[in-house]
């Protein structure tokens, strides 16, 4: 079955262009992918690390391609994967990603953004990079990924990451930052549900949804729906209430919303070594008025913190790579992403993320049972 791995690394790479004039006299393309890859889900954090893994596992990498050559060296990776585009990758991240999950109906899909923080060069004036992602969080799966100039440019960024995705019986989220109406009109063009945090950036809307909420309640509405939700988890004790209505029939202002159907509250309480914190946020959300189902996708939505961003911080140590030179952090970016989803689906190795990259570096007949499992699913 690893033969079938290196199938889908050519089914899904076949159109990123070699920027190369040669093409590659002495390295193919498709090897130095093959060797990245595999040293992404091995537990390498850089070219210098992933050269250094091809070299230890030459022989075992002649087994599918010939790499008459042997490995390129850790500035051979970084000339070639800076010169890459970077949307011919990024396709072939979400070509993958899409292979494996299949149909996303009823499945969370969360929106958010994340920075590079070591990708910034001083010298040549080139910030971290930034950018954004799909997450299905039921799945575990980051779906896709589009890089971003700077924070301030993520809400068109999210829109178009919508335009290129098949989001059919999904039920996205996203944080306040993306509460707009031309994100809402594109999901629902998508058949795609929402659920979309409200602040400050759209005040109008959150008075109004306060304002329904609060009329709700002091009317005693019948049409009013709650749960409330205990976690503990060792010295963190934490509370969460949502409580749902449907829209206002008479509200001009809901009516602008392509959509929406429920608005809502979430009240959080939190206690950490006796320090109590409480919260309160406000939500719209094209769903019917069920709480219990809204109230288990705006939970999901933090898998794309706990599952992603956090795993490609502590263990992928993604915050302090710098590796920086051209396209290079997006190209890395797509190889952990890929990594990732790879592990995060595995059921063959019964390890943590961290103990699965050190086994499969470790061992190549351990290696080999997670991406059999993983060709065969």
């Amino acid at each position: 079955m690893s033969v079938a791995f290196v199938g889908k690394i050519y089914e899904h790479f076949e159109k990123v262009a070699d920027p190369r004039v040669n093409r590659g006299a002495n390295y193919s393309l498709v090897e130095m992918v093959f060797v990245a890859l595999c040293g992404a889900i091995c537990d390498c954090n850089s070219w210098v690390d992933v050269a250094a893994f091809g070299r230890a596992k030459l022989g075992w990498f002649r087994k599918f391609l010939p790499f008459e050559h042997g490995i390129p060296s850790h500035d051979t990776f970084t000339e070639v994967f800076a010169r890459l585009d970077t949307i011919e990758f990024y396709a072939a991240l979400e070509s993958w990603a899409q292979s494996i999950a299949h149909s996303l109906q009823g499945e969370t899909v969360a929106l958010d953004g994340k920075t590079l923080r070591g990708s910034f060069d001083k010298a040549s004036g080139k910030s971290a990079l930034h950018s954004v992602s799909a997450w299905v969080c039921g799945l575990k799966l980051c779906l896709a990924l589009k890089s971003v100039e700077d924070k301030s440019n993520e809400i068109p960024a999210v829109q178009q990451l919508i335009d290129l995705l098949d989001l059919e019986g999904a039920v996205v989220t996203a944080d306040a930052m993306h509460c707009q109406r031309a994100t809402a009109d594109k999901l629902i063009a998508k058949d795609a549900d929402y659920v979309l945090m409200v602040k400050g950036n759209q005040e109008s809307l959150e008075t109004a949804v306060q304002q329904a909420m609060i009329e709700a309640f002091e009317t005693d509405d019948p049409q009013l729906r709650s749960c409330k939700k205990k976690e503990k988890n060792r010295d963190r004790h934490e509370t969460r209430e949502v409580t749902v209505r449907p829209v206002p029939e008479e509200s001009e202002l809901f009516a602008q919303w392509p959509g929406v159907q429920t608005i809502g509250a979430i009240y959080r309480t939190r206690e950490i070594h006796g320090v109590r914190e409480e919260a309160q946020e406000f939500f719209i959300t094209s769903l019917p008025c069920r709480v219990r189902a809204i109230s288990r996708h705006l939970r999901a939505h933090w898998s794309i913190e706990n599952s992603q961003h956090h795993v490609l911080d502590v263990t992928f140590t993604e915050d302090a790579s710098r590796i920086r030179k051209g396209n290079g952090p997006e190209i890395t970016s797509v190889f952990r992403r890929l990594a990732l989803n790879i592990l995060q689906q595995d059921t063959t190795l019964k390890a943590s993320i961290r103990g699965k990259r050190k086994l499969c570096g470790w061992s190549e007949l351990a290696f080999e049972r997670l991406i059999a499992g993983f060709c065969g699913s």
